[in-house]
């Protein structure tokens, strides 16, 4: 059975909800099984926000990851709390504009990703998140354009069509970060 955990944290407003729901509808689209749980604070814009996203061949047990195989971390606090539930070989994805420390754990793979700073520099700025989200499928290489544009239809509604591009745009910067 395949089955991957992930974990998406920050604080609100960094499009952390919306990073886990887009990679629960990629996997919703590729009729795999799926389990999609936000989490946030009562103060949600610049409250704490995780979502936790199970993607897996079988039916889902539990939709709580407790041990993510994928960390993505937008700010500090969300990697000095989660890095040490990361599983043994799992991937930590860390906004290296928002985090200046590095990882201390030597049994995970870390990408540093200055997604805020390329996010600005693009003329996206609220896109750090699906800056990260390109480059995690294209580390996991899940990054398929069909698959990409089919998944950003479902999950960006109409009233906010004109950010399509912008999404693409940012998850293919990342997709192309080096």
């Amino acid at each position: 059975m395949s089955q991957t955990q992930f974990l998406f944290s920050g604080f609100g407003g960094q499009g952390i909800l919306f990073a886990g729901k887009f990679l629960a509808y990629k996997g919703l689209m590729e009729e795999r099984q799926v389990s999609w749980l936000p989490s946030y604070g009562p103060e949600m814009r610049g409250g704490t926000a995780s979502c936790g996203v199970i993607l897996s061949d079988e039916p889902v047990g539990s939709p709580i990851v407790t041990r993510p195989d994928v960390l993505v971390a937008m700010n500090l606090p969300s990697l000095d709390k989660y890095e040490d539930a990361v599983a043994p070989g799992g991937i930590i994805f860390a906004d290296s504009t928002l985090i200046e420390r590095k990882v201390t754990r030597t049994d995970v793979t870390t990408y540093y990703i200055p997604a805020t700073k390329m996010a600005g520099e693009n003329g996206i700025p609220t896109l750090a998140n699906m800056i990260i989200v390109g480059k995690l499928l294209a580390v996991l290489d899940e990054y398929k354009e069909e698959g990409i544009a089919a998944t950003l239809g479902k999950v960006i509604s109409a009233r906010k069509a004109d950010m399509l591009d912008a999404n693409r745009k940012a998850l293919q910067l990342g997709a192309d970060f080096e």
